[in-house]
């Protein structure tokens, strides 16, 4: 039996291997929340699934209240698996290999490179070195920055349990808390309102650009990718921040319940970095304006960068769409940025990637919408987190049934897992073996 099961596996497209993997650690990660010592009251198994997909796919989105439903190793149960989640299955298994002095063969390499979004085999297994090491570094320095906060708070222990908690899930971009209000209480401290956004602004960059920042010389020494993340990250930040001040500022649920103009710019920059992907809350989600609603959804959408712990669509493909725009309005033949060309093979995956992203948070919404009673801004706003692998949500995860439960399950696992298979199949190429003439098409 298990020999048939290796020889399947052996003639098996590395996507089908990974995605298979990531749903073998769902399910044992929903056994472990099942056993008793990981909740204080017993669940079933369809929440047990749906907060262990929310964990691995580093989420955020939950129907089990953190705090007051979950044990402390229930608690250390989920934070093990958004931090197999963000690290990558693949990253985690060379992490073990390499621990065991196993060898990583051609196939596990392959693995690898799927996983971690890369074109070529070059450096994978130090790229693995590079990320375990900037996991570690910004994990505990982010602990012990909150420690200064919640230690003074809770006692010792206690207070290096909730710093280490957030640290990780900040860094992971799952937007976990240990507490039922999330960060509110914690809206105007300075060291939370620094940290926590370091860390997943962090994560969200990616070990590639992380690494091309630390080893080569400002800006000039950085590769196209790097660039691309950098300038785009910076955009969207000043976007989302400056959007959520500017809509946000008046309104008595959020921002404009608080009469310093410096607590409210506190608000707003928190609450603007936090869609790309992190699913930390500092103020009402559910307060905010339609406008301000409709932001959040294109930038959970976006996400962050690829070999990240971040999910969406990935900035560097929203930059190469702008690009390819605007090299079509300007008439040119090439698409380039920063004195580099983009090859035409990666202006198709990015078309590919946003048609998917597309028909999926349409066709997610419209089940959800034919099954369920609910707002449409708050059915898609739950989806495109889910889809996002943000956590963000205008409280309407607790109005989900087993159905909706599914349908986000889905969207999450999709979101995480989707383009890893579209960029295997992408880079399959196949020469056709019969050219057809052109023929004339109208568009626009």
């Amino acid at each position: 039996m298990w020999k048939r099961v290796r020889q399947r596996l052996h003639h098996s497209s590395p996507p089908a291997v990974l995605g298979l993997g990531y749903l073998v650690l769902v399910i044992l990660g929903a056994l472990a929340l099942k056993l008793p010592v990981a909740t204080t009251a017993p669940i079933s198994m369809m929440d047990a699934l749906f907060t262990s997909t929310s964990a691995i796919t580093v989420t955020g989105l939950s129907v089990i209240d953190v705090e007051t439903g979950m044990t402390f190793w229930g608690q250390l149960i989920l934070i093990v698996l958004v931090q197999l989640g963000g690290l990558g299955l693949m990253s985690f298994a060379v992490l073990v290999f390499s621990a065991l002095g196993m060898p990583i063969g051609l196939r596990q390499q392959t693995y690898l490179r799927e996983d971690l979004n890369q074109t070529s085999f070059s450096s994978l297994t130090k790229m693995v070195a590079v990320i375990i090491r900037v996991v570690i570094l910004a994990e505990v320095l982010g602990a012990l920055a909150l420690a200064f906060v919640f230690v003074p708070e809770f006692g010792v222990w206690r207070g290096l349990w909730h710093a280490l908690f957030h640290s990780v899930s900040a860094f992971n971009n799952a937007g976990f808390s240990t507490f039922s209000s999330g960060l509110v209480d914690y809206a105007t401290n300075p060291i939370v309102n620094i940290v926590v956004p370091a860390l997943f602004i962090a994560g969200g960059l990616g070990y590639v650009v992380l690494s091309d920042m630390r080893r080569r010389r400002f800006w000039r020494g950085w590769s196209l990718h790097t660039r691309l993340m950098v300038v785009g990250s910076l955009a969207l930040i000043v976007v989302g921040v400056g959007l959520t001040a500017l809509l946000e500022w008046n309104n008595p649920r959020t921002l404009g319940q608080y009469a310093s103009p410096l607590v409210r710019l506190t608000l707003a920059w928190f609450q603007g970095v936090t869609p790309r992907t992190a699913g930390f809350a500092t103020t009402d989600i559910a307060g905010l304006h339609d406008s301000t609603s409709l932001l959040y959804m294109a930038l959970m959408v976006i996400g962050g960068g690829p070999t990240s712990t971040a999910g969406g669509i990935k900035v560097t493909t929203m930059m190469v769409m702008l690009l390819a725009t605007l090299a079509f309005f300007r008439r040119r033949t090439q698409i380039w940025a920063f004195g580099r060309s983009i090859g035409m093979e990666d202006v198709l995956k990015v078309m590919a990637l946003v048609a998917i992203a597309a028909v999926l948070n349409f066709v997610g919404a419209f089940v959800l919408m034919a099954t369920h009673d609910g707002q449409f801004l708050d059915v898609t706003f739950e989806v495109a987190s889910a889809f996002g692998n943000v956590g963000l949500t205008r409280n309407y995860t607790p109005e989900l049934g087993p159905l909706g439960k599914i349908v986000i399950m889905v969207m999450m696992f999709l979101g995480r897992i989707g383009p890893l298979t579209l960029g295997f199949f992408l880079a399959t190429r196949s020469k056709p073996r019969v050219r057809y003439p052109e023929g004339q098409l109208y568009l626009g």
